[in-house]
């Protein structure tokens, strides 16, 4: 708790922390709770409404953990092989935002995880840089422990998967020991979330969500694992309307007979009965090798460059990650919202808990070599 005593120093650190409020407020998926109301969410409901009939989480978090996350440094890993992260280094430093990492130990982790020989391609795999977990809905709450961290209830209602512990307490260290996932991937234990989907009220959960993990870089064999801990959001939950080239936040239709009409609102499609709702929602794939995170969650990140490399920036090329999520929706399409609003509201958080070691190898063998694997990582 701030003191409000009238020295100067003290209304320095006053001032300071309104600030920090204020961007903190400004970017991304950030809401704050409102009070209650009794219709259900329309297409101009604003970000801090609440959406009708939300569900709470079915599997509490741990919630002794802090925000801040252990730091990466090299260890050897229990094959012999050079492993790129361990979480014995010191917490990071976090100051307005930005959660900074021990650049020594960043610099010893990346050049740990480029000393290690690839394993050698077999078969004949598709060439694409591309490894991917499938994954199952887990739970839904009003939680976002990336952008309103143990502030439970805080925000619009999401719907999580991977990691069965996420709430709004959830850290790095909390995901890491909790042992259980719906992905099917036991070394993947990240937390994943989107806005819950609602048609006329009622929840709608995703049949089946795919997480890819590649790259859009012209050059994918300089690609190396995220540090331990890194959490970003992409998307804007306060956008409620298209981009003027109408080319933006848009659902799409997946199967045989594709999209064959609109819904009544015109933002989303109807689809042919063979075929269902799908959203696609990527990350940005450069990190700027410095921080966990950043104010609006987002700074810490970018997308290549027209020429396809990373920018100055950003300078590190990381696994772009990307959610395939499919819903039980084809024909009949009227009546759907998002707890954040309209379909224009659709925003992802990942937070990353992998095993060091199982996402180095991922991320060495397949991504770095420009092959496609299975689940499992193997080609």
């Amino acid at each position: 708790m701030i003191s409000l005593r009238p020295t100067p120093g003290q209304r320095r650190s006053v001032t300071a922390a309104l600030l920090l409020l204020s961007v903190a407020l400004a970017g991304g998926c950030k809401e704050v709770p409102s009070a209650p109301v009794a219709s259900s969410p329309s297409s101009d409901a604003g970000i801090g409404s609440p959406a009708p009939e939300a569900p709470t989480s079915n599997v509490p978090g741990d919630a002794s953990g802090t925000h801040g996350t252990p730091s990466a440094s090299p260890t050897p890993s229990p094959s012999g092989k050079p492993a790129t992260q361990s979480t014995n280094a010191a917490p990071p430093t976090a100051v307005g935002g930005w959660i900074t990492i021990d650049p020594a130990a960043q610099a010893a982790a990346t050049s740990a995880f480029f000393a290690r020989k690839p394993k050698p391609v077999t078969g004949n795999p598709v060439k694409v840089p591309e490894f991917n977990v499938g994954c199952k809905t887990s739970h839904h709450n009003s939680d976002d422990p990336i952008v309103l961290p143990k502030l439970v209830g805080a925000s619009h209602n999401h719907t999580f998967w991977g990691n069965t512990s996420t709430d709004a307490n959830s850290t790095a260290e909390s995901l890491r020991a909790s042992k259980a996932t719906t992905c099917n991937s036991p070394d993947d234990q990240s937390a994943y979330w989107v806005p819950t989907m609602y048609q006329n009220g009622k929840v709608v959960d995703p049949t089946e969500v795919t997480v890819y993990y590649g790259s859009r870089l012209k050059d994918p064999s300089k690609t190396q694992p995220f540090p331990f801990g890194l959490r970003m959001i992409t998307g804007n939950a306060k956008n409620q309307v298209d981009t003027p080239d109408k080319q933006g936040n848009h659902f799409w239709c997946a199967g045989i007979g594709g999209e064959i009409g609109r819904s009544a609102d015109k933002t989303f499609p109807v689809c042919a009965k063979t075929a269902n709702i799908v959203r696609q929602i990527t990350f940005p794939d450069c990190w700027d090798g410095k921080h966990l995170d950043s104010p609006d969650h987002k700074a810490h990140m970018a997308n290549g460059d027209h020429t396809g490399a990373c920018p100055k920036s950003h300078p590190v090329p990381v696994p772009s990650v990307s959610f395939v999520i499919s819903y039980p929706l084809s024909a009949n399409t009227d009546g759907i919202t998002l707890a954040s609003g309209t379909s224009f509201s659709m925003h992802a958080d990942f937070f990353n808990a992998w095993k060091d070691e199982a996402l180095a190898a991922r991320v060495r063998n397949c991504l770095d070599q420009g092959v496609k694997c299975d689940s499992a990582g193997n080609f």
